[in-house]
């Protein structure tokens, strides 16, 4: 990737290029100074990898009301009623201007197809075949391109957020690229950077989703909302080697069957609706028929029988699930798909109202890194495309505080870092073993079944991993960077490794957030699942809060 001079300064600086992050930046007014930051390229992100579509009410038997209504009851009693009605309302409108961007859906005649996904009560998914995610990316990487407003920085990487001492306000964020850290302001910081799958051993998102939005806002005191709530999904391919592949929805929205090693349809045991119920349901029937029936529930999976779907239907809708298994060995006409569970989406984020602010000024999250209020306590199938669409197209609404950005920035002298190299291998490895320890300790204690046991003892164990990385002298170096303080690291292969030591500070307290999350609430509700308190409890219909390592509980919603 060729080098580019970063200016010092841009009015708004958007952190992340998935769905959300390429559609904030188009829609923000093009008279805006904009820089869009990705730590990959524009064309790896999780919202790439959506397979299922992007839900709208825009048939005739549909209409806005039904999809709240659906989203609402998929959110078990934790969704925010303005926020539900907001996203429906705007889906039609803004399914037309991704029309109109050039997204090309799948059409019957001139007609958009529409599909039926669990939970829905009419078919109103949109997709192109069975890659939607990718097709609106491409489209909208395509479009921020063009913009000659729009600077794309790749491979770069948001350590900090720039907090201003006297206001309290987000001024910036510190940016490693190219070996260097370097403080770049700004009039307004979007944070679009996605979910956290990747705390999870078994997760269907990409190597890019660490969290970094959510930890980077709550080490600047913003106030996170509902974080316990992880969405797993129910069918990810299951093949040693492979990665955990997403064996979409709609497969089985369109007829295909769940069963166990006997061939029976198991899912009809634990809900009447069989494999059309939620994914919270599907997930723990799965997870449960494993915890009883296999000899290492951990590695044993179920089967996903595409064979009552008509073969025409299979080619036609879901070619690259055929072409992936394909590339697995597996011939889905002839045999079923070994499928089992993966951490997918989390509902919890950063606190953003319908204009997407937080409680920071200056500081703004959409897309999965934020808590809206539209997906309560689990997450309705294919609205999470459309949230990062309806809540990206309100950033053109932004009030800048641009007064602030002509103050001249202070220069501090650059620091730098040096390592022998047998120092400098002895803290790589220790982040390496952090890194895959991590995930599996999270599985373990936080995945689709919890219990306070468990919990607390993850909690114990990731805290004083915390207390072992914060001593690393890379850690110490970089953490006693001062505000504007930029610095240069010579180390070998320093992208890489720098990335390795933020992600592996993001997750840690990402694993912290969830871990203490789970601990504080208990009941059981959507993606939280407790097996010392199976119940849904009236009194636990309120939003789990969390500033600064303070929990707290909101006041009780109405239902």
């Amino acid at each position: 990737m060729p080098e580019i001079d970063i200016p010092s300064q841009f009015d708004v600086l958007v952190v992340g290029a998935g769905a959300a992050g390429l559609y904030t930046a188009l829609c923000l007014p093009e008279s805006l100074r904009v820089g869009l930051i990705t730590k990959e390229t524009v064309s790896l992100s999780a919202s790439d990898w959506a397979q299922g579509g992007i839900a709208a009410a825009i048939a005739p038997e549909d209409s806005p009301t039904l999809h709240i209504e659906d989203t609402i009851r998929a959110g078990a009693g934790l969704c925010d009623k303005a926020a539900v009605e907001f996203l429906a309302q705007h889906a039609p409108s803004c399914i037309q201007s991704l029309v109109n961007l050039g997204v090309a859906f799948d059409r019957h005649g001139n007609a958009l197809a529409l599909t039926l996904e669990a939970a829905h009560s009419r078919n109103r998914v949109l997709h192109a075949a069975d890659t939607t995610g990718r097709e609106v990316t491409t489209t909208l990487t395509a479009q921020v391109l063009r913009r000659p407003n729009i600077q794309v920085i790749q491979q770069a990487l948001a350590l900090s957020l720039w907090i201003e001492p006297q206001s309290n306000s987000c001024q910036g964020i510190s940016l490693f690229y190219q070996g260097e850290i370097s403080w770049i302001k700004a009039g307004a910081v979007v944070l679009a950077t996605g979910g956290g799958g990747q705390v999870f051993a078994q997760t269907t998102n990409p190597a890019v989703s660490t969290g970094d939005g959510v930890a980077i806002a709550a080490r600047a005191g913003a106030i996170l909302r509902d974080l316990e709530f992880v969405q797993f999904h129910p069918t990810a391919l299951t093949k040693p080697g492979s990665d955990r592949f997403l064996i979409s929805e709609a497969v089985r929205g369109e007829g295909a069957h769940l069963v166990d090693n006997e061939g029976r349809r198991f899912v009809f045991d634990y809900h009447p609706a069989g494999e059309l119920a939620p994914r919270d349901v599907v997930s723990r029937a799965i997870f449960s028929h494993l915890q009883r029936t296999a000899a290492d529930p951990a590695t044993a999976h179920v089967w996903l029988d595409m064979r009552p779907i008509p073969p025409e239907k299979i080619r036609h809708r879901f070619p690259n699930i055929i072409k992936v298994c394909q590339h697995w060995g597996i011939d889905v006409f002839i045999e079923p798909i070994p499928v089992a569970p993966a951490a997918h989406y989390w509902m919890g984020g950063i606190v953003a109202d319908l204009m997407n602010r937080t409680n920071i000024p200056g500081l703004y999250a959409v897309g999965e890194t934020a808590s809206t209020g539209v997906h309560g306590a689990n997450r309705l199938a294919s609205n999470s495309l459309l949230e990062c669409i309806v809540f990206g197209a309100q950033m053109a609404n932004i009030n800048l505080r641009v007064a602030e950005l002509d103050a001249e920035l202070p220069m501090l002298p650059l620091r730098e870092f040096h390592s022998d190299v047998s120092e400098w291998q002895r803290q790589q490895a220790q982040i390496e073993t952090l890194r895959q320890k991590l995930p599996r300790l999270v599985w373990q204690s936080a995945g689709i079944c919890r219990s306070q046991s468990g919990l607390e003892a993850a909690i114990a164990t990731v805290e004083s991993w915390q207390k072992d990385f914060a001593v690393l002298p890379l850690s110490k170096f970089l953490l006693s960077l001062k505000a504007a303080e930029p610095a240069r690291l010579n180390l070998p292969d320093v992208e890489r490794q720098l990335r390795l030591w933020a992600e592996t500070r993001n997750l840690l307290d990402v694993a912290d957030l969830i871990l203490k999350s789970a601990v504080f609430r208990t009941e059981s509700r959507g993606g939280h699942y407790r097996l010392d308190y199976p119940e849904t409890e009236s009194d636990w219909q309120a939003h789990t809060l969390v500033q600064k390592n303070n929990w707290w509980k909101s006041p009780i919603l109405n239902s």
